[in-house]
């Protein structure tokens, strides 16, 4: 039995009329940039993450590079994040010419370590970005205490977590900024690439609508050097088709996820950490395991898709070599990357499909001494 990753057209089939429909009627309008739809979404997902305003943009890399635009990050700033996320989350920071510090992750929730930011921290730092990653909420209280006690602009990479709660926070709620992508593997996924950036500051939101049309509020008058980073209607009318139906798609994954709980008990496999008070919403279910890419290679010989998030952390990637860390500065986020494994997850994944992955993982465990 094949069992995808993820597979978008399970998740297509049951929405296809409505997307069709939605997309359509943007063709005959012939209204594609920035139009109704836009403004609809933006509306929409601000009120999600209970904060005053959306911006649409054009990627999640363009919605974390224009959330440090408006905070004025530029050469002799310092950015403090995480070394176990994807590219943009530290690419971004060195596109604009500051500074990327980084420290170590929890090891339990693959998060940036508050406290190991926190020691990071200089006079030079302008800017603290925590990634709520694969799902699971950083821990919002901590970091706001960091930000005010230090004067410190906070930013969320949220790019994996749409809907997750954590601490008394929404995601996005506790961060000057917050930055989501609609990826299409994203549990709110597009049809290609979108991004939004969410804030509650009024003067942010505005510099944000200006800097996603190359930094100009009336045509051809420009205040700012910008990037064309606009969301497009496609994406937004698709988006709105499918955010009324994100709820429950996150309660699908949560339930897969206890599925491997309880299927997975007593094997030598670290599982996801859902900390108490929290909502994961499971964008990926990873778990730890020390015979990580024998497991690997026995699953995908059984074909069941799985994968590595993040084979190689950013600090040892070749065009970070400027930042001056080298392997062992941050253990943590390297034993991760050595020993994590995603596993398949997505709302429509059925529980004979779930079962499968539950059978050829106890069948490794029982047959290969680890």
């Amino acid at each position: 039995m094949k069992v995808p990753m993820i597979d978008l057209k399970a998740q297509y089939a049951t929405i296809r009329d409505d997307i069709l429909a939605a997309v359509q009627q943007v063709f005959d309008e012939q209204y594609f940039i920035l139009g109704p739809r836009v403004k609809a979404l933006e509306e929409k997902i601000a009120a999600l993450c209970g904060v005053g305003h959306g911006i649409g943009v054009s990627s999640g890399s363009d919605a974390i590079l224009l959330a440090l635009m408006t905070a004025g990050v530029g050469p002799g700033d310092e950015v403090v994040t995480t070394p176990y996320s994807f590219f943009s989350t530290v690419s971004s920071i060195v596109r604009l010419g500051a500074k990327a510090v980084l420290a170590d992750i929890e090891p339990d929730t693959f998060n940036l370590d508050p406290q190991k930011a926190a020691e990071v921290c200089t006079q030079n730092t302008r800017v603290v970005m925590p990634v709520h990653l694969f799902g699971h909420l950083a821990d919002g209280e901590q970091f706001q205490n960091l930000s005010r006690e230090k004067g410190i602009i906070l930013i969320e990479d949220a790019a994996q977590a749409i809907g997750a709660q954590g601490g008394g926070f929404q995601t996005g709620q506790f961060g000057g900024m917050a930055c989501f992508s609609f990826y299409p593997t994203k549990n709110l996924g597009g049809t290609g690439e979108g991004g939004m950036v969410v804030t509650d500051d009024e003067e942010s939101a505005s510099s944000l609508r200006m800097l996603r049309v190359h930094g100009g509020r009336d045509k051809y008058i420009h205040l700012r050097v910008g990037i064309n980073g606009r969301l497009d209607e496609l994406q937004a009318a698709v988006l709105l088709v499918k955010l009324p139906h994100l709820t429950a798609w996150n309660e699908a994954r949560r339930a897969v996820a206890a599925r491997y709980r309880e299927g997975f008990e007593g094997l030598p496999i670290v599982l996801p950490t859902e900390r108490s008070g929290f909502y994961h919403t499971y964008h990926q279910f990873v778990v730890r395991v020390d015979a990580r890419d024998r497991l690997m290679k026995h699953l995908r010989d059984h074909g069941i898709g799985c994968d590595i998030y993040y084979p190689i952390p950013l600090h040892l990637q070749e065009c970070f070599r400027d930042l001056g860390y080298g392997e062992g500065d941050f253990p943590i986020a390297e034993q991760c990357a050595r020993d994590s494994l995603a596993l398949p997850i997505y709302a429509e994944l059925s529980e004979k499909n779930q079962d499968e992955v539950i059978a050829r993982t106890r069948d490794f465990f029982g047959r290969v001494q680890v």
